[in-house]
């Protein structure tokens, strides 16, 4: 279909800002799930597919750090080696440093901590395979699904919203997969096992030690609660910031013609100042944390050493004991920092799969019938067989239809606005389906066919074209995939094309711009027509698109719209009238009723609501003619 909007694969990736993942993630704000613990379910059994990956994941997780873990233990070996070896020097007594028993110490240190470094690489490396299996899948199904959606659904429902489930939702929990995942077991690991490890070395010290918890987590839970405030802030501000300027950047022309540079600036200077004042009050308060835990730690430190040395002047530790003590508190800190904001972490997490799932979950287009009708030989054939629809089962747009359309007709469907036109043309090419009544093709039910072979018999020509970034060759052959490039040019020419394309640079290669603003309105028309003589449609639905456009191009697109109309049923929604009046039928809607049907001079010598919508349109021309 030539208007149709399609996914193309060529098409270049929607930039869009992320959510971010790194470490002052941690504090963010999170958007809670309705429904956390269902959504947790969901996502464990998703991921029990990579079952096996993850288990592997977690256990070298725990491996890596427990041979980190273990490493201060053993250098206090080492060091209360050195110290009784100086210490026997001093007095004249022993012989000693032992160098053989530190050198076989130092040997086994680099065996554990390049154990785990290596685990530590492993568990990385299949996490992050992982993550990017579930990222993959989890698009892909997306991707799928919205092929399969009705058109009701995008109709309404926001395309940002749906684009950003697709990407920073599901970057989002790709990022607590490759990151906070294993940071999260490694975390839960090291306070267990530094825990254990402090309190092998002496019951004391650890619970002084661990006097600094709860300090710790109250200056946690005070910076976290007012952060989260700035940070929804900064994030609100940043997409009112986004918005003002893609809104300005897209109506650039209109804002330089009326002189607006000035109130633009403003409302962007007063937009950027807000999310200025938050972003910069969130990376404070962020930023703080760290110094004011080591503030902690330190405080931390001081008490064990004090202690330490009472201890060891009583024999009661050894001196590497206390290094290693003092190494394990600062191994302490920060996984108790990273612990406290689990819960915010899968919260978030768990909102980005809720609203993934939510839409992997919504209903789909009726299923296609499970034996289609194949036909080899489509006439063109169309009947409207009293037909009922509205979008909502309160409000009925069309009430009772019903017209037959012979194979190579050409039908004007015409009517005020709001009459049902555009209406029939969904239905046609079922984008909905009827609520009564039947739409038939060659006598069957257009719902006998699959829906991918009911639209291969269509082409559109829509007033509002669509063309995408891509070379022109590309934007032709888009109505029919595997055409050659020998096919796409007579197509071209057929429909004006060529002529105007030789004079680009770069001619049929030339790349078009995302907006389409770098060829005009008439050659974008033009284009898309080329896209529907190339796909040979049985049908052809054309939505007038001429009045946009100057004189000379409007005759050069009726010409290309009369070659393809040659020989196929089409269907025209006509705006001006004075089109259509070599229409073989002309279908005068009202409030989703035919009023009136017959060929042109029919309907004005009937002198109806044909003639009152003609001659009104041919007075309000005249007068535009006077002025």
């Amino acid at each position: 279909m030539s208007g149709d909007r399609k996914v193309d694969s060529k098409m270049p990736p929607i930039p869009h800002m992320g959510r971010g993942g790194g470490p002052r993630a941690l504090v963010r704000g999170a958007e809670k799930a309705k429904d956390f613990k269902g959504t947790m379910k969901k996502f464990i059994k998703y991921l029990s597919e990579y079952k096996i990956s993850i288990i592997t994941v977690i256990l070298l997780a725990i491996l890596s750090t427990s041979f980190s873990i273990a490493g201060p233990k053993i250098l206090s070996k080492a060091i209360t080696k050195i110290f009784e070896g100086v210490m026997n020097r001093i007095t004249g007594q022993g012989s000693g440093i032992d160098f053989e028993y530190i050198g076989r110490i130092i040997l086994i240190l680099i065996g554990l901590y390049g154990l785990s470094a290596l685990f530590g690489y492993l568990q990385g490396w299949i996490m992050s395979g992982v993550a990017m299996k579930v990222t993959y899948k989890f698009r892909r199904e997306i991707s799928e699904k919205i092929n399969r959606l009705p058109l009701k659904y995008f109709e309404g429902t926001n395309q940002g919203e749906i684009l950003s489930r697709i990407t920073n939702d599901v970057d989002t929990i790709t990022q607590t997969l490759n990151q906070s995942l294993t940071q999260i077991i490694t975390s839960v690991t090291t306070v267990i096992g530094v825990l254990i490890m402090m309190l092998t070395i002496n019951w004391l010290m650890t619970l002084v030690a661990l006097l600094i918890i709860p300090l710790s987590s109250l200056v946690i839970a005070f910076i976290v609660k007012y952060s989260q405030k700035y940070f929804r802030e900064q994030q609100d501000y940043l997409g009112h910031v986004n918005g003002h300027v893609e809104e300005m950047y897209g109506g650039h022309h209109i804002v330089k013609a009326f002189n607006g540079e000035k109130k633009s600036i403003a409302k962007f200077d007063e937009l950027n100042s807000t999310w200025y004042d938050a972003a910069w009050k969130s990376q404070f308060l962020t930023g703080v944390m760290m110094p004011l835990m080591n503030v902690i730690g330190n405080l931390g430190y001081v008490a064990v050493t004090v202690l330490g040395s009472w201890l060891v002047i009583k024999n009661a530790i050894e001196v590497g004991d206390i290094q290693a003590f003092i190494q394990y508190i600062r191994s302490f800190t920060q996984p108790i920092a990273q612990i406290a904001n689990i819960s915010n972490i899968l919260q978030q997490t768990a909102a980005c799969a809720e609203r993934v799932f939510e839409f992997l979950e919504e209903e789909e287009e009726v299923p296609d019938n499970p034996k289609p009708i194949k036909l080899e030989d489509i006439k063109g054939d169309v009947e409207f067989r009293n037909v009922k629809f509205g979008y909502r089962p309160d409000k009925i747009v069309i009430n009772n239809f019903s017209a037959k359309i012979k194979a190579g007709q050409k039908v004007a469907i015409v009517g005020p606005t709001g009459a049902g036109k555009t209406t029939i043309v969904k239905l046609l090419m079922r984008f909905y389906d009827v609520n009564e009544g039947a739409i038939l093709i060659d006598g069957h039910d257009i719902r006998e066919f699959s829906r991918e072979d009911l639209r291969s018999l269509f082409g559109m020509v829509l007033q509002d074209t669509w063309l995408y970034n891509g070379t022109i060759m590309d934007n032709i052959r888009y109505g029919r995939l595997d055409a050659t490039d020998e096919e796409v040019i007579k197509a071209a020419k057929a429909a004006h094309v060529h002529s105007f394309v030789k004079s680009l640079p770069g001619g049929y290669n030339m790349m078009i711009n995302e907006e389409s603003t770098n060829i005009s309105q008439g050659q974008k028309q033009l284009i898309t027509i080329a896209r529907a003589i190339l796909k040979d449609p049985k049908i052809l639905i054309l939505d007038e698109a001429t009045s946009s456009v100057d004189t000379l191009t409007e005759i050069q697109i009726q010409k290309a719209m009369d070659y393809l109309m040659k020989g196929r049923t089409s269907f025209i929604i006509a705006h001006r009238l004075s089109t259509i009046k070599d229409a073989d039928l002309i279908l005068v809607m009202d409030h989703g009723d035919i009023v009136e049907q017959g060929t042109h001079e029919e309907l004005l010598k009937k002198g109806g609501f044909y003639a009152k919508l003609y001659n009104s349109q041919f007075e309000r021309e005249e007068e535009q003619l006077v002025s």
